[in-house]
């Protein structure tokens, strides 16, 4: 499994960016697929996450402000996220794990940059 993340960037506080991750590969029909990141000096957390049949997990620090959605069809999963905030700064990892097969898969990261 490939996963192939693009939309990342430098934006001011306040402004949006939409992530996209693409996943080609052995795709089991259920899965989850989501994001984590990762600001330097600290752990990578769990941004948001959003399984095959449409239930999603959203961390307390963004919600309100980012929302998750997959293409079932194109096997891609998207991040909007607005209202950005410069502790929003990080690398940000698309995953996919298929539960049944206990595999996890992750794409290369995106940079997203946010200023004061």
């Amino acid at each position: 499994v490939q996963l192939q993340a693009s939309g990342g960037g430098l934006v001011q506080a306040g402004g949006s960016l939409r992530l996209s991750c693409a996943a080609s590969g052995s795709i089991f029909s259920i899965n989850v697929m989501g994001w984590y990141r990762q600001a330097p000096g600290k752990q990578r957390e769990l941004v948001a996450t959003m399984t095959s049949g449409g239930s999603t997990t959203t961390a307390d620090s963004v919600k309100g402000r980012f929302t998750i959605s997959r293409d079932n069809a194109k096997n891609t999963v998207y991040l909007q996220m607005n209202s950005l905030k410069p502790e929003d700064t990080a690398v940000y990892y698309c995953n996919t794990n298929f539960p049944l097969q206990r595999t996890s898969y992750w794409g290369q990261g995106t940079q997203v940059t946010v200023s004061s």
